[in-house]
């Protein structure tokens, strides 16, 4: 308790609390912007940070890391467009809820959820940090892969009505995890010769041009010349109120413990965290055919999550020195820098640190409220203009996007590319979200399911003798089946 005070004293100074705010700002305007990444946020702001002193210089950091895992849900709610690929769920019904003409409404749910899953993830970090890293160290490739499995069981009931068709596409995206050199024996596969393909299929352009500029061309192709985008006139934020955080509170509460669970998982992030709470939210709700129309359970899961497996990923970063995330790397080389070795020694030698910048955490999760409002505005008020004006900016923004990935124009090619491909996927029924998700998904499955094949000489008992491993298994077979079992149980119910 003595720590937590001291820790909430340093962290309550004017110049740490203007540092969290412009910090928070920073996040949210990078996280909204396609292709930009906190990552990338973070080491524009690194060089700024050389001159402070450590605690203010990771408090600015990790404020920015804070905003933008609300950020990305902004454009993915208003233009179909995920800032960020941990965004890509909010899409799946944010979107449809805007065009509803509830944007407004939509931005909300995104806002209040991630500021819950931001503060529960802080809660826990606080009172667990030690024992959960200590666990985490125990996850191997088998429950990675148990992991990515669950996550799969997603794919058939996102984006389309047309559960063939959705794994139609989530397969094409597995496929395409395939290039690039093999994780593990260092083979090129499917390069045909170029380069720029030895890393693989980037996910930024693709899921820039699938969502993005797919968007566009549908909008082109299909609205009125003279029409603008349903999402009322004004968009006018809607925070939750009380009641209704009661209302939702089992799907937050469940979404907020899936994000900090998943994130502690060194290099799993808010991505997959984001894809299991949405299904678990479908799979619990009493009405899942609204999933993909506009539920609103369909924005405060993933939001939740998210937020929360940001704060989960900072517990391996600190307490073992191992990142959670591409980002929490950056933080872990920020450390660095200031001369501090994260890991265990920084929990006995320096937690004062610690505390102060968990503290921090926890006021700018409460600050997205605030920061999260401002940047709403800035991003509705681009709504008012005719949408002849605003698909040249999506345009411009896409392009910058994929150009910032590699800073060379072929990932904008590719961008380009998937765009057409995702526009003829969302004409033709197909999910360009199904085809990001078996990206995502895919690489992580593939690598993680050979590792440990390698290590078990082709044995696959570690994948049901690990406890872990297995109740992962288990709870995907469960996910996969009960929507078919709870229809059948229902019908015989009706016959009796």
């Amino acid at each position: 308790m003595d720590l937590f005070l001291e820790g909430l004293e340093s962290a309550f100074t004017w110049s740490n609390l203007f540092l969290i705010i412009i910090g928070v700002l920073i996040g949210v305007f990078f996280g909204a912007l396609p292709g930009i990444s906190s990552s990338m946020a973070i080491v524009l702001m690194l060089p700024f940070t050389y001159y402070m002193e450590v605690l203010p210089s990771i408090i600015l950091l990790v404020a920015i890391y804070t905003g933008s895992a609300y950020g990305g849900s902004i454009t993915a709610i208003l233009f179909n467009t995920p800032g960020t690929p941990e965004a890509v769920a909010t899409t799946f019904d944010g979107y449809p809820i805007a065009q509803q003409g509830k944007a407004g409404r939509a931005l909300g749910l995104a806002i209040s959820a991630s500021a819950f899953g931001g503060v529960v993830s802080i809660l826990i970090m606080l009172l667990l940090a030690p024992p959960l890293s200590q666990v985490a160290l125990k996850i191997h490739s088998a429950e990675y892969f148990a992991l990515t499995v669950l996550g799969m069981t997603v794919i058939a009931s996102v984006g389309t009505n047309n559960m063939v068709k959705a794994l139609i596409s989530g397969l094409f995206g597995i496929f395409l995890a395939t290039v690039g050199v093999d994780p593990i024996v260092g083979v090129e596969r499917f390069t045909f010769g170029n380069v720029e393909l030895l890393n693989g299929v980037e996910l930024i352009p693709l899921m820039i041009g699938a969502f993005a500029l797919a968007e566009v061309l549908h909008q082109v192709t299909t609205r009125e010349k003279s029409g603008n985008m349903n999402m009322g006139s004004q968009v006018s934020l809607e925070i939750l109120k009380l009641k209704e955080f009661f209302h939702h509170k089992w799907v937050l509460i469940k979404s907020a413990l899936i994000g900090t669970i998943i994130g502690i998982l060194p290099g799993t992030g808010g991505s997959i965290s984001s894809i299991v709470s949405y299904g678990e939210a479908k799979r619990a709700s009493k009405h899942p055919d609204k999933f993909g129309h506009g539920a609103e359970e369909g924005v405060i899961a993933p939001e939740a999550a998210n937020n929360a497996a940001a704060g989960g990923s900072m517990i391996p970063t600190l307490v073992l020195g191992i990142p959670g995330s591409p980002t929490t790397a950056i933080i872990l080389a920020a450390l660095t820098l200031q001369g501090l070795q994260p890991g265990p020694q920084l929990m006995s030698q320096q937690p004062l640190l610690l505390y102060g910048i968990f503290i921090s955490m926890l006021l700018g999760s409460i600050l997205v409220f605030s920061s999260g409002r401002i940047a709403v505005q800035a991003f509705a008020a681009i709504l008012k203009l005719p949408y002849y004006l605003l698909a040249p900016i999506i345009i411009l923004l896409s392009i910058i996007g994929s150009y910032a990935v590699s800073n060379g124009m072929f990932q904008v090619w590719m961008m380009l590319l998937f765009g057409v491909v995702g526009f003829l996927m969302k004409k033709y029924a197909f999910s360009p979200a199904a085809l990001v998700l078996g990206l995502v998904l895919g690489k992580m499955m593939e690598e993680n399911l050979r590792r440990q094949l390698l290590i078990s000489e082709g044995s696959l008992a570690p994948f049901y003798t690990s406890p872990i491993s297995l109740l992962i298994l288990l709870l995907a077979v469960v996910v996969m089946f009960y929507p078919w079992l709870a229809v059948r149980f229902k019908r015989e119910n009706n016959t009796v």
